[in-house]
């Protein structure tokens, strides 16, 4: 199986809405708010992992900010994170998570957050943002704290000169996303 990784364009964004409604059938959400980011966010980072020409996994990065401060760190947020349950488990998502960083690091973006499973971020790196004082749009649902991370992609930055609540781009600033 050959994987190739490439930036989506807009012709994309009909597979890319499909391809989030086939990961996550039980939460159509997802396909709605990947779909309102890419018609909206001009500066995200979107890529799409294709088998045989076939897309079979999206990941897409927006910009963010931490509130109430005036100097700001290069940041984006993670989501959504989608791989077609037929090619799940085959390292499909980590390749993009890993492309994706490559290339986020290579345009000097400094930390990524990311609201995602507790035992498959950190293989990538995330570590629990709270306890470092980032707080997420939104309190995450109890138990799940730990689910809201964050990576440092620029080793000199000091994470405590930017602590705060973290302000997502506004098709994903709503209550029911968090």
């Amino acid at each position: 199986m050959e994987l190739q990784i490439r930036k989506t364009t807009q012709q994309d964004r009909e597979a890319i809405f499909q391809l989030e409604n086939l990961a996550f059938p039980e939460d159509t959400e997802v396909a709605v708010l990947a779909d309102d980011l890419l018609a909206t966010e001009k500066d995200a980072l979107s890529l799409l992992a294709l088998v045989e020409d076939q897309p079979v996994g999206h990941i897409l990065f927006t910009n963010c900010h931490i509130e109430g401060r005036e100097s700001q760190p290069s940041a984006t947020i993670l989501a959504p994170l989608a791989v077609l349950p037929a090619y799940q488990k085959m390292g499909i998502g980590g390749e993009l998570v890993k492309e994706g960083l490559r290339r986020l690091k290579a345009q000097q973006v400094e930390i990524v957050f990311v609201l995602g499973h507790i035992e498959y971020y950190p293989r990538h790196g995330f570590l629990p943002a709270l306890g470092l004082g980032y707080y997420p749009p939104y309190p995450t649902k109890k138990g799940l704290e730990d689910a809201w991370m964050l990576q440092t992609l620029n080793e000199a930055i000091d994470l405590e000169n930017y602590t705060g609540r973290v302000v997502p781009a506004k098709a994903m600033d709503r209550p029911n996303y968090w």
